[in-house]
């Protein structure tokens, strides 16, 4: 191989960036050297062997390129092979490996827990609006914080129609807007088809159940067919979907109707889109952080009842923290992800963020299951409503952080319940955040081509991960996941202690072993413009989001933090 012209440099160049040594900046850098020398050279392995991790001899590096123009060639004729976003690769990341007990464990109830009749978690104004006597008109103002039980109700008796609270939720949509720039699509048409259909229904008595008639939102990585799907970046704002994600037609086929696409920040990173910054209900001045950033302002706000939010390292968590709202991360395959925006196969999950423990345990009813569009997707055990016997479950208190003043808040309302709290110390050894890396290769590769012809409009700090992951070899890629594997088989041995443990700051770490989460207000700290709740976190062992939900409905019942709503302000300084 002698390059010796502009072509033969322009091939030299290819063949390097086939065989993905480095950025593209390096790669030209490197084809430069390659096309003086008159061929690729011991020298120039040398320069690139940090990227693979190695010290060779001079002799290896002789070998070396000897050998390196037949993987070239396979290298490139597999990278001339253009792959779609929704493409799988053959591999799947499966949270029970680790422990494959799990799977018999998760087959039915944890002993501590039964079926509850009621659930008795109201916020304030939700007494008068489902009082027999109460009519549409005199609750218009506490319809956006009622539960999803007492809206469920009002619509059976009928109180209100499924078209009323629609319109109600569309008016506060495009008002509140304005404010929190969340929303980036009102699916007006066709939410009030489905409202309509719904009170139909409902006064022929076919019941769908509790999410009959009831409005949510979708983060705008969720196909809706008929709809921009934009994944919060300028490239895709007029992409028309043509198909619906498998969450949103379990939605549908439960009855929700579906009033807006919710901002995501840029390809589910953060909370900065196309139109700019999804602001905090509680502080406008604030981003309401990411990258489920709409369905948890829009939850908070009062705007929806329940949104599906998606996380990879902390976007439903994150942002339900953040605008002091209930966030469920379920375990990993609980909820399938066909039809949405893949970021990293081995660590994307879907859930609800709403306003209270006992709606995201409805919404996770009527979504979670099986899917063979989603090949990670799994049937395990999940009823709800479901109480727990507090004096039977093992509550750990993650004793190798410091304690937060919401998840101190949390124990001490465990222990007043007769819970007793034992420390438990979480594998922080493994290195967690670096087995994350494994993150931006992924991502990396799904987003491939766009690296490869240099776009980078509006992806915020994208284009950067993407190019630094290509250094990450593949045996490093794989000798993370054995990591990884070890991370999955200490946390088990975490929950052969403990049945569920608050706190430790675990985003990363519960993220890449597949665990479920769950963010829980739980006070309100003082604090301006006006005061806002702050939320607890719950984690619990694969597939116990029952345990982890009703060790919440507790803490969340004594908490009283639901009475509390944001403020917004105006135009003319209303509010």
């Amino acid at each position: 191989m002698e390059p010796s012209s502009a072509s033969s440099r322009r091939d030299l160049l290819k063949l390097i960036s086939a065989a993905g040594v480095g950025t593209g900046v390096f790669q030209r850098a490197l084809a430069d050297e390659a096309a003086k020398a008159g061929a690729l050279t011991a020298e120039s392995i040398a320069a690139a062997e940090w990227i693979a991790g190695l010290e060779l001899s001079a002799e290896e590096r002789q070998k070396l390129v000897a050998s390196l123009p037949g993987l070239q060639n396979h290298l490139q004729k597999l990278r001339a092979i253009s792959c779609d976003f929704s493409d799988l690769p053959a591999l799947r990341f499966d949270p029970e490996a680790a422990d494959p007990g799990v799977r018999q464990l998760s087959a039915a109830p944890r002993p501590w827990l039964a079926p509850a009749d009621v659930v008795r978690v109201q916020p304030a104004g939700a007494e008068s609006a489902t009082a027999a006597t109460a009519s549409a008109r005199g609750a218009a103002d506490d319809l956006a914080w009622l539960p999803i039980r007492a809206l469920a109700g009002m619509l059976r008796s009928g109180a209100i129609t499924s078209e009323q609270l629609t319109r109600h939720c569309l008016e506060r949509l495009q008002r509140d807007d304005q404010q929190l720039n969340c929303v980036v699509t009102l699916t007006e048409d066709l939410a009030l088809a489905q409202a309509r259909t719904a009170d139909r229904e409902l006064s022929e008595g076919k019941d769908r159940g509790l999410l009959h008639g009831i409005p949510w939102g979708a983060k705008d990585l969720l196909a809706v067919n008929g709809y921009a799907t934009t994944w919060g970046v300028p490239q895709f704002r007029e992409r028309l979907s043509r198909e619906t994600a498998a969450v949103a037609a379990r939605l549908e086929s439960a009855g929700a109707v579906l009033v807006a696409k919710l901002s995501t920040g840029a390809l589910a990173m953060g909370d900065q889109w196309f139109l700019g910054q999804t602001r905090n209900p509680w502080n406008t001045e604030q981003g309401s952080s990411g990258s489920s950033a709409g369905s948890a302002a829009a939850v908070a706000a009062g705007l929806v009842p329940f949104a599906i939010g998606s996380e990879t390292l902390g976007s439903i968590i994150s942002p339900a923290r953040r605008c002091g709202t209930t966030g469920l991360r379920p375990t990993f395959g609980r909820i399938s992800r066909a039809g949405c925006m893949a970021l990293t196969w081995s660590m994307d999950k879907l859930g609800p963020l709403a306003r209270s423990v006992d709606d995201c345990g409805i919404v996770l009813a009527a979504s979670h299951g099986a899917d063979a569009a989603d090949p990670c997707s799994v049937d395990r055990w999940f009823a709800w409503p479901m109480q727990a016997d507090p004096a039977k479950v093992r509550v750990g208190r993650a004793a190798d952080k410091p304690i937060t003043a919401p998840d101190q808040a949390a124990l001490d309302h465990l222990k007043a319940l007769g819970v007793q709290i034992v420390d438990v110390q979480l594998p922080r050894d493994l290195q967690e955040w670096s087995v994350a890396s494994m993150l931006d290769v992924e991502a990396a590769c799904i987003f491939r081509e766009w690296t490869n012809a240099n776009i980078t409009e509006g992806l915020n700090v994208w284009p950067a991960i993407f190019r630094k992951a290509r250094f990450m070899s593949a045996v490093d890629y794989m000798h993370a996941a054995r990591v990884r594997f070890r991370l999955m088989q200490a946390m088990a041995e975490v929950f052969r202690k403990v049945d569920i443990y608050v706190g430790g700051d675990d985003l990363g770490m519960t993220n890449l072993t597949g665990h479920p989460s769950l963010a829980l207000p739980v006070l309100m700290q003082d604090k301006p413009p006006q005061s806002r709740p702050e939320c607890c976190t719950l984690t619990a062992g694969l597939y116990d989001e029952a345990t982890l939900l009703a060790i919440g409905a507790l803490i969340e019942q004594r908490a009283d933090v639901l009475k509390f709503r944001p403020e917004l302000r105006r135009a003319g300084g209303a509010e």
